[in-house]
């Protein structure tokens, strides 16, 4: 899906008439940036997996609001460096460990962020919340529905904050396109959405060993390559629709107000026959309830269209691409707005990682008055509101019941590409 200049400029023109006197339209703008919790002070804090994703959370969070005391990682090259970038960038020199159960026990902390691989994500978080530690655990939730159901049952237990990783429920343009458009019924009945996240690359890593002497079996991996490439292997990872295909499935599932009934999805392993276990080229349909479907594709061989949420109205079509830029087009400009093919003018994407980095630079959507929103802010954000529901008690905005349905979701389409065949959600 790609639009020429003056479709996209009349796509936005549309959005921002839609929002216009809406509280909405103020929260577009780089002011609105969430203001952290007061009283109480900054909230005591450790990261857990330095890797990409927890490099990038660390660079979102506000020592106003956040004292990250401490950093874990088995990787004690990776953890050195980002300890040393911490202390260049104002932080107080955090303490090291390799073991997230010795930092539990020693380190005086009110919450923990969880930025590990997906199988590692419920033994942890569950340890962290039985020792009375707030989490917020990046996506999905975990590897299989019963280990969601006891983070979902420990937080409970504990009567502590979990919230998952799922960052547009914090990114105003998804607040704005949910509330102003979708809730107010300006695209009219959404029965279809197609969902796309398209690469060319192989999403394979390459990084040397930390040393001779590290052994990678002692923490659960058979040798330095799963660790590295730990998203390749299915005692790991559940593939594309986990790491890519969860964020969009999440936005469908609010959006629609509703999750998937059954799912039936095929892929395959078409261009990257390099010993790996996950397809490189995954397609799934979800059925909710009413009629109502959702697509998703998520391709290693070609990056034109990017990746982007768009929902189809009986009123309308709502776009919102690369978690920032929204437009949207009424029925009656059919004529005027039908997708054309033109020229690309952004980078194909080709980085390694699952989702760019929280901390990667990302592209803006020109808000008019509202300035510019800048991707990053949607990570600010889930950190700043989290801080502020450790001390007000405030719910998470996304939190463990949705974040369960978005991964039964996965699950259920990966459990049907394995088996040639359509699974209802209550057969998992």
């Amino acid at each position: 899906m790609n639009l020429t200049d003056e479709q996209k400029e009349q796509g936005r023109r549309n959005f921002l008439k839609a929002l216009a006197g809406t509280p909405a339209l103020a929260a577009l703008g780089v002011a609105a940036a969430v203001r952290g919790p007061i009283k109480g002070g900054p909230v005591r804090a450790a990261v857990i997996g330095t890797g990409g994703m927890g490099r990038g959370l660390i660079a979102q969070c506000q020592k106003e609001l956040i004292d990250l005391r401490a950093i874990c990682d088995i990787n004690p090259k990776r953890r050195r460096a980002v300890a040393q970038t911490m202390q260049k960038n104002g932080w107080p020199q955090p303490k090291e460990y390799d073991d997230w159960m010795e930092m539990l026990g020693k380190e005086d902390l009110e919450a923990v962020i969880i930025a590990t691989p997906l199988w590692s994500h419920a033994d942890i978080t569950v340890g962290c919340l039985d020792a009375g530690k707030h989490v917020l655990c990046e996506k999905m939730m975990a590897k299989t529905e019963a280990d969601c159901v006891r983070m979902l049952e420990a937080a409970r237990r504990n009567k502590r904050m979990l919230e998952i990783g799922y960052q547009r429920y914090y990114n105003p343009v998804y607040q704005a396109a949910y509330e102003n458009i979708v809730k107010q019924g300006l695209i009219g009945d959404v029965y279809f959405a197609r969902l796309v996240w398209h690469r060319n690359s192989n999403w394979r890593r390459k990084e040397a060993s930390p040393g001779s002497d590290f052994n990678p079996k002692r923490w659960g991996y058979a040798d330095w390559e799963h660790l590295l490439n730990w998203r390749l292997y299915k005692q790991y990872s559940e593939g594309l629709t986990a790491e890519l295909g969860s964020h969009l499935i999440t936005t469908t599932n609010w959006f629609f107000e509703a999750s998937p009934e059954a799912a039936y999805s095929t892929g395959s392993i078409a261009r990257h026959n390099d010993g790996r276990e996950v397809f490189d080229h995954v397609y799934a349909t979800l059925e909710y309830p009413g009629g109502r479907t959702a697509t998703f594709s998520s391709i290693e061989s070609n990056a034109f269209e990017d990746h982007y949420e768009m929902f189809f109205g009986t009123k309308g079509t709502l776009i919102l691409q690369n978690e920032v830029e929204v437009y949207l087009f009424y029925e009656g400009e059919a004529a005027q707005t039908k997708v054309e093919v033109s020229r690309q003018t952004s980078t194909p994407v080709a980085d390694a990682s699952a989702t760019r980095p929280a901390d990667a630079p990302g592209r803006t959507v020109n808000a008019a008055a509202a300035g510019q929103v800048d991707r990053n802010l949607s990570y600010r954000n889930e950190i700043a509101e989290f801080c502020a529901s450790v001390r007000t008690g405030k719910p998470v905005r996304c939190g463990p019941e949705k974040a369960r349905q978005s991964a039964l979701a996965v699950i259920i389409a990966n459990h049907a590409a394995e088996k040639h065949t359509r699974i209802e959600m209550t057969g998992a």
